[in-house]
């Protein structure tokens, strides 16, 4: 029988429950467990895609085309597996799916109520998740703070999971906040016990705490912390900050949190393997030479609005034994200040993106980076701003552009194709998830990939024009890559550039610690050559 680990949070968001439990999985892995991870996030959007990212960051894409938040991203960056539709849920999906049973008459004319209906919903999604992926431990991540009110028919549905299935297969590890005040530079519990009698009203007592803590925590802190929570002292594990995420699992092992969490759940698993992971985080740690990155967009201020191309940065990076610095350039500074706002750069990469605002300088710096020779890439919008570029500077287009930001243009080098038809709704009507490619033979990508065909993740709506494909090749913009039957454009590179690359996919999603993606590894290879 699978067991269920539940991973919950207290006192305030944004303590790294999602990290945490990419952590808890990473670790069972590597000691022989073949695990699976799952987010349950409380909030009735049906999934994540219509989210600005001010909300909650970037979105994220599965190789099955769904939309969710960025903690998947942590998972299937830990786990080094592709996730999908089994592995995340939302409260709008559980009571959309309910209401659809209640007017097909499945539930026989009972009332339909949040107990117990909606909770047997969460509770078939989550013993679906280990059904699904076959894993002998599901680790299940509860977003949002014990307390809110929109989290409590999930802690029913544990609560009730605890009752159902014997003590050895549930097990709930908490993670609190351990604040530090500034005047009397006191560490302070209080919090931590707050948010445990939260979990405890709603009749769980955790297994196990996780204090996340600016500095270590004394010994007579955790033995507060375990008298007033009514958990074993060994069973209080230090959560304090570190230099990367991707150090969280090799602190947790330090503190044992793996072998005891496996005791709990009497389950028997092999010595660790952790070397390669060692190795990655010692790289990113003590890289031997460094360079600047321009990340041009409009969320600039926001890191996690781009955090898989950060995470892809970081990882090829690791790998080529070199730190990346990322310079943060506001398209609208570009915009204003032109070639000026991107001096200094050893390369330059323009991200995806929805929305007018802000593109002109984007356009731009796709423009000064063809000029200049300097390394360019651009993802998804990225590609699209790039084309552009070419179209009014080389091909002599003055007024080219995307039908997206300006319907009337003469030249609209990137538009929705005559069968995609008038597009109103927004969630879910983009092209999602993994499409295969044909590599153009002798292409820069050909050489990066290794390979005639790949697949690789999409998230847009807009495609490069096909009417205007020849005028394009013969100007010298290389259509690198299409799909099988020809009819999409998938990259587009400058063959006499040191580096010019747009895709119309996301290959950051792709990207992993110990695997990292091959355009950023070749990316930054022509960023340190430059």
């Amino acid at each position: 029988m699978p067991k269920y680990v539940f991973v919950t949070g207290g006192v305030v968001s944004g303590l790294g429950k999602g990290v945490l439990a990419a952590s808890l999985g990473c670790l069972l892995q590597a000691r022989g467990v073949k695990v699976t991870l799952q987010k349950v996030d409380p909030y009735l959007n049906v999934d994540a895609g219509t989210m600005n990212p001010y909300e909650h960051g970037e979105v994220f894409v599965t190789r099955d085309g769904l939309e969710t938040d960025l903690d998947i991203g942590h998972y299937e960056r830990f786990l080094g597996q592709d996730l999908g539709e089994p592995n995340y849920l939302t409260t709008g999906r559980v009571y959309r799916d309910v209401i659809a049973r209640e007017r097909a008459g499945d539930y026989l004319g009972h009332t339909v109520q949040v107990i117990p209906h909606i909770t047997d919903e969460i509770k078939r999604r989550v013993r679906g998740a280990a059904k699904a992926t076959g894993a002998e431990v599901v680790v299940v991540e509860v977003g949002g703070t014990v307390g809110d009110i929109e989290g409590l028919p999930y802690l029913e549905a544990i609560r009730q999971l605890r009752d159902e299935l014997p003590r050895s297969d549930v097990a709930v590890v908490h993670l609190a906040y351990v604040p530090i005040l500034s005047t009397t530079h006191e560490l302070k519990t209080k919090p931590t016990q707050h948010s445990v009698k939260e979990l405890r009203t709603a009749g769980i007592q955790p297994d196990f705490i996780v204090a996340r803590c600016p500095v270590e925590l004394p010994p007579a802190l955790r033995e507060k912390i375990a008298l007033f929570c009514d958990v074993p002292r060994d069973h209080v594990i230090a959560g304090r900050d570190l230099p990367t995420i991707y150090g969280v699992p090799l602190a947790m092992r330090e503190e044992g949190l793996d072998a005891k969490l496996l005791a709990r759940l009497d389950l028997a698993a092999g010595e660790e393997d952790l070397a390669a992971w060692r190795g990655f985080v010692a790289r990113l740690e003590r890289p031997a030479r460094t360079v600047r990155i321009g990340i041009v967009g409009k969320y600039v201020e926001l890191p996690d609005a781009y955090l898989s191309i950060l995470e892809a940065l970081h990882h090829a990076g690791a790998a080529l034994a070199a730190g990346v610095e990322v310079e943060w350039v506001p398209s609208a500074r570009v915009e204003r200040d032109g070639d000026r706002a991107l001096e200094g750069l050893a390369g330059i990469l323009i991200p995806g993106g929805f929305g007018e605002r802000g593109v002109e300088g984007k356009v731009a710096a796709a423009g000064h980076a063809r000029r200049s020779g300097t390394p360019y890439f651009g993802i998804c919008l990225g590609m699209q701003v790039a084309t552009i570029a070419f179209a009014r500077e080389v091909l002599g287009w003055r007024k080219a552009n995307s039908s997206e930001f300006d319907p009337g243009t003469p030249y609209p080098v990137i538009d929705l194709l005559p069968e995609q038809g008038g597009v109103t709704a927004k969630g879910g009507t983009m092209r999602r998830g993994e499409y295969a490619m044909d590599i153009v033979p002798g292409s820069r990508l050909h050489k990066v990939y290794g390979a005639t065909r790949a697949g690789e993740r999409h998230r847009h709506r807009y495609e490069f024009n096909p009417l205007y494909r020849d005028a394009f090749e013969k100007g010298g913009l290389r259509l690198s890559a299409v799909s099988p039957d020809g009819r999409l454009v998938e990259a587009v590179e400058v063959a006499d550039h040191p580096w010019y690359v747009g895709v119309q996919y996301h290959p950051e999603f792709r990207s992993r610690p110990l695997s990292p993606h091959p355009l950023f590894l070749g990316f930054l290879q022509a960023c340190l050559s430059s």
